[in-house]
């Protein structure tokens, strides 16, 4: 059973809900916050949040998939984030509009989890694209003093953001994990494209940012000691949308596994799609 905690005012749609819904992923049956404590209560719970231009039953199956796949073991415990990051037009367009729409999410989320998880044993986060966002400012606003670990995948936000912008949610990590590609199209062309108007919107950054999850933080000088990247090499040609599953999965790999390096082979020889286990494994690792 999978967890998710819905963010979304509609099922499709840039629009954030005024309340946090939870249910069951497998049977579709909403709870309450009382049912969601019998669940986390003493629990490590792993709070996975999906990236931009992804619907909700998107969101559903990917995260579901990605769950069975990292096949956490007791006492944690996997829930799923969904958050209105569709693109109502086309994605780079729509960029900046969702960058606002990822914060909003997180303005929601935080005080629900300061209330539904204050009998947990610790709280992370995983994300994928600009759910960075979303988790960052999850992060800043919650009363919680500290987050176990979070891992930030493909992120979809300034190369310097870690240490300048979200330095304060930062602070608060125990555990830091960043996981890049060079083989990013979509950060390497798309992303320079939509920052610029995304920051004249937000919050002034300078122009033209690189984004973090291509190569990684500009700086680790404010990074917590036990920041790592994990870096995919250029042969494996590992893409935006290689990190979530999505409809075929491939062979589950089996942890622990550690940051590769340049000159690796691919992780797998089995011929169904293995980026989304490997990126699947890196959870599982991180929580075992």
């Amino acid at each position: 059973m999978t967890i998710f905690l819905d963010l979304r005012a509609t099922p499709s749609g840039g629009f954030v809900a005024k309340e946090v819904t939870v249910f069951d992923g497998a049977t579709q049956q909403t709870m309450g916050v009382d049912e969601l404590r019998t669940h986390v209560d003493g629990r490590s719970v792993v709070l996975v949040v999906h990236g931009f231009n992804v619907s909700m039953d998107s969101g559903v199956r990917s995260l579901s998939h990605w769950d069975q796949l990292s096949a956490l073991p007791s006492p944690h415990v996997f829930v799923g984030v969904l958050w209105p990051g569709d693109s109502r037009f086309l994605p780079v367009v729509d960029y900046p509009i969702e960058g606002g729409v990822a914060m909003g999410a997180g303005r929601l989320l935080a005080p629900f989890l300061d209330e539904a998880l204050v009998a947990a044993a610790s709280v992370s986060f995983v994300s994928h694209s600009l759910g960075v966002r979303v988790v960052l400012e999850t992060i800043r606003l919650m009363e919680r003093r500290q987050v176990s670990t979070i891992i930030l995948m493909a992120a979809a936000i300034e190369d310097d953001a870690l240490s300048n912008e979200y330095a304060d949610a930062i602070a608060k990590v125990a555990r830091l994990h960043v996981v890049a590609s060079l083989c990013d199209l979509v950060l390497e062309f798309a992303f320079p494209v939509g920052n610029p108007l995304t920051e004249l919107l937000l919050s002034g950054h300078p122009l033209f940012r690189r984004a973090l999850g291509r190569q990684g933080p500009r700086t680790t000088a404010a990074l917590p000691s036990s920041y790592q990247l994990w870096q995919a090499p250029v042969p494996w040609d590992y893409g935006h949308l290689d990190y979530l599953p999505h409809s075929q999965l491939g062979g589950a790999i089996a942890p622990p596994i550690v940051p590769p390096r340049a000159q690796d082979a691919m992780p797998t020889t089995n011929p169904l799609p293995w980026q989304a286990s490997w990126s699947a494994t890196i959870i599982a690792t991180q929580f075992r």
